[in-house]
């Protein structure tokens, strides 16, 4: 453990929780409360406002994450030989997060901003479901990450 262990434990239990918690604000907060928003076209138009600030974050997180994390790794518990198995858990269920917002990024959110400014609402509406249901399954992984976080020291 050195001076800097407290600001990295910090540091990553701050950017899960801005990944996390916005995840669940949009699907549990925002996302039920848009269709009220008329016409149709206007919702979509919403969505892309708002992925665009909150996808902006969530790279930082998806950076911030792994970096810290490695960094407790290799300095507070001497390397992965070190970590309890919470921790491997932690690793595993954060890069498959990863890798599902990567894929979300690069392809259904991409297809959703070019059909939005296309002013296509049908297949706007098509990948906005698909990135529904890729922060459902991130929102669920990123539940039982902060759980295992939380209480692995525990077991």
């Amino acid at each position: 453990m050195t001076d800097l262990s407290p600001f990295m434990l910090g540091a990553h239990a701050l950017f899960a929780v801005l990944w996390v918690g916005g995840m669940f604000f949009a699907y549990q907060v925002l996302r039920p409360s848009v269709p009220g928003i008329e016409p149709p076209p206007e919702r979509l138009k919403l969505w892309d406002r708002v992925f665009a600030r909150f996808f902006h974050w969530v790279w930082i997180a998806a950076v911030a994450l792994p970096s810290t994390g490695y960094w407790m790794i290799f300095v507070d518990f001497q390397g992965f030989r070190g970590a309890s198995l919470h921790i491997h858990w932690m690793h595993g269920t954060g890069w498959l997060m990863i890798v599902l917002f990567i894929y979300l990024y690069m392809k259904p959110y991409a297809l959703f901003r070019e059909a939005v400014a296309a002013e296509n609402w049908e297949d706007a509406k098509a990948n906005l479901e698909r990135i529904r249901k890729i922060v459902l399954t991130n929102l669920v992984l990123g539940v039982i990450t902060i759980l295992l976080g939380s209480t692995g020291r525990l077991w």
